[in-house]
């Protein structure tokens, strides 16, 4: 059972996003009495056993819970008619705690303005999808809240439901290495030799197999595809949908054809699917950040559901940065520049989208941050990047601010998540070539715990640098500074539009 939000409240400061995740977790249903009772399992502590008393010990020895209890309307041959109305209409994603968290206001849920929401609700052989219109009723709203709703007393989204089968037993985990870049599932097996780690880690990833694992290349028995917000419009389209498919290179090198598959979402498809891997297009009222998230079984790390957020501003941001390094409006640099979708400042912007719709679909496809890109010749699209300058004949270049394509850090990474290995192969050894590979190569990994300021000091992972030495990298970013402000005026907003945007470039 996953739940999203389906339609958001579109602040930036809020945090409540359209197609932001809600949460997903494995349940069943069980009798009891006259209810029929939704129970969700603590996996987080199991006994992996023959013995069924040892796993019935461990079950009990840590809480479970009751997600709701259901009236049973009727039965018949042993199935059984219940209401889920009452289920359905909750606060399933928490809107009003998190507004009363962010001191937007106390709302609470107002059912007699709430309904199920037939087009966001659908029903397939091993899924369905159910959303709902909710309105929450309150008072003494906030300052962001006021700036996006149109009446702050009655504040309408929708979330959206997903039941969706497990998957079969055809999956195999692959084992966690701290080295390799991956999001890890954990849980305690307590049912672990005494001298041995109770720990269970497995590395977070969608399920490829090859046609032919002796095949040196193969196709996938089934690709991995992920479908683009079909509201995105150009030319952000074919930059986002450009970015994504950086991937496909890295599954190629790891021995797959075609494997990693990107279009645009169909008309008629719900991006809440949970058969649908997506890459939302999601607007706001403010400029922030994007993300990345999966659908995780968490029994094994499978991902059945990848789940990006892009915010539509950042291209806007980044134009406008580009507007306030080059100082593009003067009659001298406007000349030849018939339109400025085909400007430097264009360029960069998409050049940038690219990468990031690379980054937040590498985080869904169960790969962290990796910040020693910056280092190794820029080596994974999962680092932070920001526009690399350079200054020629005193003058600041933006033709290499971004790299183009996958890294080779992403194709050690990826190879690590997804080979396929020929039978007979031993796979931890192998497993273990590939990240003794790369660090012969000279591709560092440096994980966000080493790299942030809260929590890590390495002296090569600044999140926003480029280069082999920070030093060195400060020095050069004061000369762009330099240059930039001693170019400063008005030659860094079009003609027409109004002096007080200086302050915003």
């Amino acid at each position: 059972y996953a739940n999203y939000l389906a339609a958001g409240v579109g602040s930036n400061d809020i945090g409540l996003d359209r197609s932001q995740q809600g949460g997903e977790r494995v349940v069943y249903f069980e009798k009891r009495g006259s209810k029929l009772m939704l129970i969700q399992p603590n996996l987080r502590y199991v006994a992996r056993s023959e013995n069924e008393l040892e796993k019935k010990s461990v079950r009990e020895a840590f809480a479970s819970s009751v997600i709701f209890g259901f009236p049973v309307e009727a039965e018949q041959d042993g199935a059984y008619l219940i209401d889920l109305s009452p289920f359905l209409m909750r606060d399933a994603h928490g809107v009003t705690d998190r507004l009363r968290g962010m001191r937007e206001g106390n709302y609470s849920l107002d059912k007699s303005r709430s309904s199920l929401y037939a087009e966001g609700t659908f029903n397939f052989p091993l899924n369905s999808e159910i959303e709902t219109l909710l309105t929450f009723t309150g008072s003494n709203p906030g300052r962001e809240l006021r700036s996006v709703v149109p009446d702050p007393s009655a504040i309408t989204v929708r979330q959206h439901h997903s039941f969706v089968a497990l998957p079969d037993d055809n999956y195999t985990p692959r084992a966690y290495d701290p080295r390799a870049g991956y999001y890890p599932t954990t849980f305690m097996d307590y049912a672990a030799p005494i001298e041995e780690d109770m720990a269970v880690r497995y590395i977070n990833r969608h399920r490829l197999e090859k046609k032919d694992p002796n095949a040196e290349l193969s196709e996938a028995v089934e690709p991995i595809v992920y479908y683009l917000d079909n509201g995105t419009p150009e030319p952000v389209r074919s930059a986002l949908l450009d970015g994504a498919r950086w991937w496909n290179e890295a599954f190629e090198a790891a021995g797959y054809k075609d494997a990693f598959q990107v279009k645009v979402l169909p008309d008629d498809a719900h991006p809440l699917d949970i058969r649908y891997n997506m890459i939302n297009w999601v607007h706001r009222s403010t400029r922030g950040w994007s993300y990345g998230g999966s659908v995780v079984d968490p029994r094994t790390g499978e991902i059945i559901k990848g789940n990006v957020l892009l915010g539509s501003l950042r291209v806007r941001q980044d134009f406008m940065i580009a507007t306030g390094l080059l100082a593009p409006f003067s009659e001298e640099s406007m000349e030849g520049m018939d339109d400025l979708s085909n400007s430097p400042m264009m360029d960069m912007a998409l050049a940038r989208i690219r990468q990031l719709s690379a980054h937040e679909v590498g985080h869904t496809l169960g790969i962290y941050h990796n910040f020693a890109s910056s280092v190794n010749n820029r080596a994974s699209v999962m680092d932070y990047p920001h526009p690399k300058v350079d200054i020629i004949d005193g003058a600041l270049d933006l033709d290499d601010a971004y790299d183009v394509g996958i890294g080779e850090w992403d194709k050690a990474t990826i190879a690590y998540g997804y080979q396929d290995f020929p039978e007979g192969t031993d796979e931890t050894q192998a497993l273990n070539e590939i990240l003794e590979q790369a660090r012969r190569d000279g591709l560092d990994y440096i994980s966000d715990n080493d790299a942030r300021p809260q929590s890590g000091s390495h002296p090569t992972a600044h999140l926003w640098d480029y280069g082999q030495n920070p030093v060195q990298q400060l020095d050069h970013i004061l000369e762009v500074r330099e240059v930039a402000l001693d170019q400063f005026g008005l030659a860094n907003i079009p003609e027409g539009r109004p002096l007080t945007y200086l302050e915003d470039v």
